[in-house]
């Protein structure tokens, strides 16, 4: 079950890089993930969950710039895949197998980022043309998945 909920928080990073580290900073935080003493206790810490959530609140807004990139370019396409291998890496250490969280995580990354860019692209073309609530309605289900995976890691 460790395998799938790390690539499941890897799809979120694909749908939404800072989402994913927001998600884990504050299952940490709250006592979900079991990280004290391990690597990513930082996590954990109590400004941490608040830098993370702030970088994902920004990255909500810029996704919504007609300026902001595909992401499919290389700079976008490596972050989600180092924010999937990290989130994935911090549920693989609670679930006392970090190297397969973190394969698992990069995986999930490319899926999300891929499947999502095209799940976006029909939707928008399905409702003829509109950016806007196909782009909100990514941001709810990153956030939906994102804290049921946090919350499932126990």
């Amino acid at each position: 079950m460790i395998y799938v909920l790390a690539l499941l928080i890897g799809v979120v990073a694909g749908l939404r890089a800072m989402t994913a580290p927001a998600a884990v900073s504050i299952a940490a935080a709250a006592g979900w993930l079991p990280v004290a003493n391990t690597w990513a206790a930082f996590l954990a810490f109590r400004f941490t969950p608040y830098i993370f959530g702030l970088l994902a609140i920004v990255e909500f807004i810029t996704d919504q710039l007609p300026s902001t990139p595909s992401r499919k370019v290389p700079q976008q396409f490596g972050a989600r895949l180092f924010s999937g291998a990290f989130c994935g890496a911090v549920i693989g250490t609670a679930g006392g197998t970090l190297f397969g969280g973190l394969v698992a995580g990069i995986v999930g990354a490319v899926i999300g980022t891929l499947g999502g860019y095209e799940a976006r692209k029909r939707l928008v073309a399905a409702i003829g043309g509109k950016d806007l609530p196909i782009a909100l309605l990514e941001d709810a289900v990153a956030v939906l998945l994102a804290l049921w995976v946090v919350s499932s890691v126990q």
